[in-house]
């Protein structure tokens, strides 16, 4: 069977310890809507008004090698079930590809069948294919600011979803 997990990779110039420091500084490439700790293991908050609230634990923190978010509870306002991420992991793989660092990037469990999938896929497809290579390899990434319209969130996906 296929794997149908969201994944995308990316391949930048900088160390495998560069990588990893910029993929746990998720306010400068996802969004500084995050309360608690991502540079560790432990748990962290992820929030977006009343339309995303996602608490995630830090599962496992291999410097320069590999981390992942396990998703311990989720909220979207946008979908009936409420379960899609509930329980998955999110996973960040680092490794050396000749003189460049590949992140493989995964979201396990998200799948086309998930009602979130097309919101979510573009959302993560941003998020790491450009905020986190250009935090990575410009030292500035594109995270939703605080007030900001979150992407993960699209209007215009809002409006067709049948729930709305």
């Amino acid at each position: 069977m296929k794997d149908q997990n969201f994944s995308t990779s990316i391949l930048v110039d900088q160390t495998p310890e560069e990588v990893f420091r910029a993929i746990n500084n998720v306010r400068g490439w996802w969004s500084e809507n995050i309360e608690g700790d991502t540079d560790r293991p432990g748990i962290f908050y992820y929030y977006y008004q009343d339309i995303h609230r996602c608490t995630f634990k830090i599962t496992e923190f291999m410097p320069g090698k590999k981390v992942v978010w396990h998703v311990l509870q989720n909220y979207f306002s946008f979908v009936e079930e409420q379960t899609e991420w509930t329980g998955i992991d999110v996973v960040f793989d680092i490794a050396r590809k000749g003189d460049q660092t590949e992140i493989r990037f995964t979201h396990v469990g998200l799948v086309p069948e998930n009602e979130c999938h097309d919101v979510c896929t573009d959302a993560w497809d941003t998020y790491i294919n450009h905020s986190l290579f250009d935090l990575i390899t410009k030292g500035k990434g594109d995270p939703t600011l605080k007030g900001q319209k979150d992407r993960s969130v699209q209007q215009t996906s809002l409006e067709n979803h049948p729930n709305a």
